[in-house]
């Protein structure tokens, strides 16, 4: 398994003679509270040298990101992380759907053209993405963009699409039309006119490679987190692992549901606490289905934990899409993964967990801070 278990677990480390705890908590992004926590040397880590948390944020793709490191001087940390910044806009300067000339918007311009050549790093992520369309039966579909287009008009005008544009967009939509060549590393999108939106797996692979900048820096107590999407390293001194609270349905009102130590691992949610909109009396999420092109309509908050970003970013918006009768077989085909999903149900919030939570060791929170926790 991803999630490490050795070692006196979280608790255990706030209780054995640490030297002066200190404590940051910090909202990094949906569905997290991020409990950072440094416990003082041991008795066993005296000869080490000691290691010093830095913290740093900078804004790409649209949301903050940052990076949280253990190193023994200031000027390696903000080395170190200014390279994993510069790897994020490298980045969102390929997977962009914002940016008009990054290599994902050339790519759809050419939409009904013959294959394109693309980058290493758009491959992975359209390789990845078509994996997950087929495993959720086409549930999570990246050639969604026409119809999230006609849906983020909807939000600001407060009114559902119009019938027979949501019809033409529908049309485009359908990974079966996007073909990979992963010998010539090219990608054709078979239809004129269609569109690609990674939003959905985009930062959990920004989130994996700014990491793994990180270590190559020589570097590896680091967490990275992009929005909903954290990814961690090695723990922070005289911990097992990183802390974190998974938010509650209603992150706004509600403590987090639960805590847990990880490393070496990833974790991400969806969610739908803020981006919706109201119609008729019904409330649609964000998130649309690309099967039905209709935003969700059953309100929950889904958590994958993973073994990297790009699978726990993808999967818990098709879990979100399939809902947990069809989601959780997803998750429990996935090696190393597991799915916490809080949901709204008429007898009020129901929990479900996947098989593999279990495994995940639990966490307490800081007793002497109270928990801050951002709206999704």
């Amino acid at each position: 398994m991803v999630f490490s278990t050795e070692g006196s677990g979280a608790v255990g480390a706030l209780k054995t003679g640490s030297l002066g705890v200190s404590t940051m908590i910090a909202q990094l992004g949906l569905g997290f509270l991020l409990v950072l926590t440094t416990a003082g040397a041991s008795a066993e880590d005296k000869s080490t040298p000691k290691l010093t948390r830095f913290d740093f944020a900078e804004t790409h793709m649209g949301t903050s990101f940052n990076t949280v490191l253990y190193t023994e001087d200031e000027a390696t940390a903000r080395s170190a992380s200014q390279a994993a910044f510069a790897r994020i806009a490298a980045l969102d300067a390929i997977l962009s759907d914002y940016q008009p000339e990054s290599e994902l918007m050339r790519l759809c311009r050419q939409a009904g053209g013959p294959p394109v050549p693309v980058s290493d790093p758009l491959f992975t992520v359209l390789a990845r993405a078509k994996a997950v369309y087929e495993q959720s039966d086409g549930a999570f579909d990246v050639t969604v963009a026409p119809v999230v287009r006609l849906w983020r008009r909807a939000r600001r005008d407060q009114k559902m699409p119009d019938s027979d544009r949501l019809a033409e967009a529908l049309a485009l939509v359908g990974s079966d039309k996007l073909r990979l060549n992963p010998r010539a590393k090219t990608v054709q999108l078979t239809r004129p006119r269609m569109k690609l939106d990674l939003g959905g797996l985009a930062k959990g692979y920004a989130a994996d490679e700014a990491l793994r900048v990180l270590k190559s820096k020589g570097v590896t107590r680091a967490l990275v987190a992009g929005a909903g999407d954290i990814v961690v390293g090695d723990p922070p001194p005289g911990r097992d692992g990183w802390t974190i609270g998974v938010a509650a349905l209603n992150p706004g009102k509600d403590v987090p549901r639960r805590y847990v130590s990880l490393s070496n691992a990833a974790v991400s949610t969806a969610g739908d606490a803020e981006q919706f909109v109201e119609i008729d009396g019904k409330r649609y999420a964000h998130i649309v289905d690309p099967r039905t092109g209709l935003g969700v309509v059953n309100r929950s908050n889904v958590t994958v934990f993973a073994r990297d970003g790009l699978t726990a970013d993808s999967l818990d918006t098709a879990i979100y899409v399939l809902g947990p009768a069809r989601g959780l077989p997803l998750v429990e085909s996935t090696e190393g993964a597991a799915a916490l999903i809080v949901r709204s149900s008429p007898k009020g919030e129901e929990t479900i967990e996947s098989r593999r939570l279990g495994q995940i060791r639990p966490a307490q929170p800081m007793t002497n801070e109270k928990p801050v926790l951002s709206r999704p």
